[in-house]
């Protein structure tokens, strides 16, 4: 796991190179990546970048919207990429944080010591990939990060991400130019001592608020019934309903610990 031990800045060597294979990347699957508002990241200094999670590749659309402003963003992701052979090293490289679900004390206490040297911390509040397409329960973390660092949050929204590569979905090689939409919103400010439960849902709210602005704004529509899956139920795709995603997730996470169990 990376950590920042000191005040002294980090020394990337592999974040550049793996920028530039990024960037081959989006032009080999015919993205075009359209961002809006990334004059609110600072250009010094810490911040929390809280966005919506509906494709594998998200992270990457939203260190596109840093790069902007000549900023690198440490994401938090789950411990079992770290965990992998390939993706591990990778990850450390970049000194992105691990995020055990079972002990989240050492991940936060992590991005926090990250953000008072100065660095962006990128999170997905919802803690996995919405197979619904829309918002779904924001976990409290990002709101306790950025009062506890004295940092502030920067609401990010992202759409369009679920058509390269989603839960459920194998990986997509379109043949057609596929938007990515981000919008980066004006910067949010908390208090240590205030409900973070009731800050979450304000992030969440400006987020979904963001996001069917985005949704309006999209230049791109199923092209047949068949290509309505990455629309969310709300606005007449088959995606399923926050309700039956819910249920779904639920499902997979039972399954997933009991395979756990067995294993053990």
């Amino acid at each position: 796991m990376s950590t920042a031990r000191s005040n002294e800045p980090i020394v990337d060597r592999a974040y550049g190179p793996i920028i530039t294979f990024t960037r081959f990347g989006f032009m080999s699957l015919r993205l075009k990546l359209m961002i809006t508002g990334s004059e609110n990241i600072p250009a010094t200094g810490g911040a929390v970048l809280a966005a919506n999670h509906t494709g594998y590749m998200d992270f990457t659309f939203i260190g596109a919207a840093a790069r902007e402003r000549g900023r690198l963003v440490r994401f938090l992701c789950k411990k079992e990429i770290f965990d992998h052979p390939l993706g591990g090293p990778v990850m450390r490289s970049m000194h992105h944080v691990s995020v055990d679900r079972e002990a989240g004390t050492a991940s936060f206490s992590q991005s926090l010591r990250l953000l008072k040297v100065g660095e962006l911390i990128g999170i997905f509040p919802e803690g996995t990939v919405s197979r619904s397409f829309e918002p779904i329960e924001f976990q409290s973390g990002a709101t306790a990060l950025a009062a506890a660092s004295n940092t502030p949050l920067l609401p990010i929204a992202i759409w369009g991400s679920q058509r390269v590569w989603t839960k459920a979905r194998k990986p997509a090689f379109p043949r057609h130019r596929t938007p990515i939409m981000v919008a980066v919103g004006e910067p949010m400010f908390f208090e240590r001592r205030e409900d973070h439960d009731v800050a979450t849902e304000r992030v969440r709210e400006r987020i979904a608020e963001m996001l069917t602005a985005l949704q309006a704004a999209y230049p791109d529509q199923p092209r047949n019934h068949n290509d309505r899956w990455w629309l969310p139920a709300r606005l007449g795709g088959t995606a399923p309903t926050p309700e039956e995603a819910t249920e779904l997730e639920t499902q997979r996470r039972a399954e997933k610990q009991a395979r756990k169990q067995a294993k053990d």
